[in-house]
């Protein structure tokens, strides 16, 4: 992105050609960080709560260039995305319980 001055954002329509003086405009907003700034500004957050958040993504970050590393030495151990494995003694339990409370109202599975 090109950054320009912060100040206020002109643009002139020529030939009357409106479509791209609009183009023009909202690329000079989105550059001059107009609209960033306001949305930030939305809300306050405390510097605790910054710098929490400027940890926690230099650390994905960081741990992403490790995999990435890994993965072109040739390291084929690597899993990104692993599922939890659900127990199977709370499931157990939890059918125990429907059972026992059929059971107690004289309902039976079918």
């Amino acid at each position: 992105m090109r950054k320009q001055k912060k100040g206020i954002v002109e643009v002139k329509v020529i030939k009357g050609d409106i479509n791209r003086a609009l183009k023009k405009y909202k690329r000079k907003v989105n550059d001059s960080g107009h609209l960033m700034e306001l949305r930030e500004r939305q809300e306050f957050k405390k510097p605790t709560t910054v710098r929490r958040k400027q940890k926690m993504d230099a650390k994905r970050e960081n741990d992403r260039k490790v995999l990435f590393e890994k993965w072109e030495n040739g390291d084929n151990t690597i899993t990104l995305f692993t599922k939890k494995k659900n127990k199977s003694n709370n499931s157990n339990k939890s059918e125990k319980k429907q059972e026992d409370l059929l059971a107690k109202y004289g309902l039976d599975r079918k």
